[in-house]
């Protein structure tokens, strides 16, 4: 899991699969993602990449994909959004959601 080094709009049109978690330090759903989120992340090794964005550092990326409730996960497939939910999801919903799109 990467803090978002590339601009946003860069990381998000990669070939490979993004999950970006908008999440925020003082948000206690998003601290209970963070395990789910590592094991997916052990899981789909390098076929998916998963990004956090804090969403009071990030306020451009939250705004342009009106991100109002915490965490929100959104999966990004070539620029493109395939996947949205908001709320701690569980391993299994995450692994559901991202697995058609994994090369």
């Amino acid at each position: 899991m990467n803090k978002a080094p590339l601009p946003f709009s860069e990381l998000i049109k990669s070939g490979q699969p993004v999950l970006v978690d908008f999440y925020a330090d003082w948000c206690g759903p998003c601290k209970a993602m963070a395990p789910t989120l590592k094991q997916l992340a052990d899981r789909t090794g390098d076929k998916l990449k998963i990004v956090k964005v804090d969403i009071d550092r990030s306020r451009a990326a939250a705004d342009k994909y009106q991100i109002q409730s915490i965490p929100t996960l959104i999966l990004f497939k070539d620029g493109k959004v395939v996947w949205r939910q908001t709320g701690a999801q569980p391993l299994h919903k995450l692994e559901a959601a991202v697995k058609p799109h994994l090369a």
